[in-house]
């Protein structure tokens, strides 16, 4: 059993390098699910900003709507702009085959993006781009490097260059330890954080819609099981009193 053991933790270590080193360098994206401005300012960034590319599919206008704080006036006026219902996903009017002809890959949903890579990733992820000549649109990203996106929010952020450390031996520049803004946006930084948090509030809602209401059920079911734990056990000790 101890060889077991330390041979399982032999094999998990590379994991768990890897997960501390890769998280490292991430922002904390101070996400607050009950914060309805917070997540209805996000709809709209999202709506403005994304969609244009990137859906939502397995989320509907009436349940944001309903979970929002939007009557369906509101979602006809400021998020619906083409023949959706309001029982309709959230779904691009891009076409798959148009976005992997233009960016090089079909564009991916972002429903689950915040569950799969977390929130401060997407938080940081969104701050990150800068300038580079070598790529398509003119812009690459630390987070994810390389990535065939355009920055859709530079107008509001900026552009900045990357700052690169000291050089290691037999490299030509050292490893990005920053950004330096080259061109102003229509934003502050502190600003355009908002806009960022706003966003990735929202889309950590979407890919999980009930989490407020299930945590708040959660701890209701705790509270049963330790009841009804406590009548077992009285139980327990009725049944088997004349046993001991």
């Amino acid at each position: 059993m101890k060889r077991l053991i330390i041979a399982s933790f032999v094999l998990l270590m590379p994991t768990f390098v890897l997960a501390s080193g890769g998280e490292a360098h991430l922002e904390h994206a101070g996400i607050d699910l009950a914060d309805k401005e917070s997540l209805q300012r996000g709809a709209g960034y999202f709506v403005n900003y994304c969609m244009g590319c990137h859906s939502l599919q397995y989320l509907r206008y009436n349940r944001m709507g309903k979970d929002l704080g939007l009557s369906d006036a509101q979602l006809h006026r400021d998020f619906i702009f083409n023949d959706a219902k309001l029982g309709d996903p959230m779904v691009s009017a891009m076409r798959p085959s148009d976005t992997e002809k233009w960016f090089g890959t079909v564009v991916p949903d972002l429903t689950l993006v915040t569950r799969r890579r977390s929130p401060d990733w997407v938080f940081t992820y969104l701050k990150s781009f800068y300038i580079d000549d070598k790529r398509p649109f003119g812009v690459n990203n630390t987070v994810f490097p390389n990535v065939g996106m355009p920055d859709v929010v530079a107008d509001l952020q900026g552009m900045q260059k990357a700052v690169h450390g000291k050089p290691g031996e037999g490299e030509e520049k050292g490893p990005i330890e920053g950004f330096e803004l080259v061109q102003k946006g229509s934003m502050s930084p502190e600003a355009f954080d908002g806009v960022v948090r706003d966003l990735t509030n929202f889309l950590t809602y979407a890919g999980e819609p009930m989490k407020l209401e299930r945590q708040h059920l959660g701890i209701y079911v705790l509270l049963f099981l330790g009841v009804l734990f406590v009548l077992a056990y009285a139980l327990k000790k009725e049944f088997w009193k004349d046993v001991h």
